[in-house]
């Protein structure tokens, strides 16, 4: 009589590139609102001064030549978003091993993150300032620059993701999840962005 032992306990999932996500993420949320903070001091320490009819107090904080271009921060901000759509449509594919529609999805969030990146280089190109201009510009440049360096790291972790789900890692859906977790971060760090640099100004 032969006896057996029981099947042994199924081990528990790693969730590495979950948690390293979530450290990174609340690093980058940190830093942007240090930066954010130093923003608004900046602002608030401006000097001030009358307007030509005396009726307003004018914070010279933003010089009066610097026309920031809407549209295009706009479309940072929709992009964005529309990212976090595509990055959790390739989360529901990966859970159902839909490798297919992951790919599409992460296709697309990298498609996402070019324009973006492209649309901010639209708004350096058309406000034409230099970094050392003032302690408006240098600030500007500062926030955005690092803006666009977090979109860089996004696309490398976007690349990555969707290679691996290319070459049939269908047991990867923590990396899928943990790329979304980025984007939804991303995202709201640029909301942060946007309505302090580029909507109070």
């Amino acid at each position: 009589m032969t006896l057996t032992l029981p099947s042994a306990v199924a081990p528990a999932p790693k969730r590495q590139a979950l948690v390293a996500t979530a450290v990174a993420s609340a690093a980058i949320t940190m830093l942007m609102a240090g930066m954010l903070g130093v923003w608004l001091r900046f602002r608030a320490a401006a000097d001030t001064r009358m307007s030509s009819d005396g009726r307003k107090v004018i914070k010279d904080w933003l010089p009066s030549d610097i026309k920031i271009p809407e549209v295009s921060s706009n479309t940072m901000l929709i992009g964005l978003f529309f990212g976090c759509v595509m990055a959790q449509w390739a989360v529901y594919a990966a859970k159902r091993d839909d490798s297919s529609h992951r790919s599409v999805a992460l296709a697309v969030c990298l498609l996402m993150e070019v324009a973006i990146i492209n649309a901010q280089v639209a708004v350096y190109s058309q406000m034409k300032i230099g970094v050392t201009d003032g302690v408006y510009q240098t600030m500007f440049y500062a926030i955005t620059g690092v803006v666009v360096v977090l979109l860089a790291v996004g696309m490398a972790f976007t690349s990555v993701t969707w290679f691996r789900s290319v070459g049939g890692r269908d047991n990867d859906s923590h990396v899928v999840a943990a790329h979304a977790l980025y984007w939804y971060v991303l995202t709201a760090v640029f909301c942060a962005v946007w309505f302090v640099v580029y909507v109070q100004k």
